[in-house]
């Protein structure tokens, strides 16, 4: 079985390229920066690095990624890991490993993916950013959702 789940900050925004074929289609290739905690023989088992992953996704999902993504913000991806070759040219072969992404959304609110997308720095990436407030007490609206109070006698869409 060849299944990936990752969640991360993509450390640019996506680059988009359409296939020149009869059927356009996009290609939408982007990277993600995914926390790793240290290991059993690190000194420092908080120090956390980050692995940065290419990933690629094809059709109306790479059409959502160039409308919706941009550099900083958080998503999970779901897909499948691809490996391939080439020739560059001065004729060394080079390997490549990437996900195939069948599946993408969101992992964070819109208000906390802008705050922390504008001091998002790939280049000094260290795995760590500022983790959302808590909601306030109360029935205050909070990133777009409200506290039901108790005692409500509708059923709710969902469960």
């Amino acid at each position: 079985m060849n299944k990936v789940i990752l969640m991360g900050r993509l450390t640019r925004d996506p680059e988009i390229r359409y296939s020149q074929n009869d059927n356009q289609m996009a290609i939408a290739r982007y990277s993600l920066a995914v926390d790793r905690r240290g290991g059993r023989n690190n000194q420092n088992q908080d120090a956390q690095t980050a692995d940065f992953i290419n990933c690629v996704t094809f059709g109306k999902s790479a059409e959502f990624a160039e409308r919706y993504f941009h550099k900083g913000i958080k998503i999970v991806v779901e897909g499948r890991i691809q490996t391939g070759s080439y020739t560059n040219k001065e004729g060394q072969k080079v390997y490549t490993t990437e996900v195939v992404v069948e599946n993408q959304e969101f992992a964070e609110s819109k208000s906390a993916s802008d705050s922390n997308s504008a001091s998002f720095d790939a280049g000094s990436y260290s795995g760590s950013y500022s983790a959302p407030q808590a909601a306030p007490a109360g029935n205050k609206p909070e990133a777009g959702f409200i506290n039901v109070p108790d005692g409500i006698d509708e059923e709710l869409p969902f469960g």
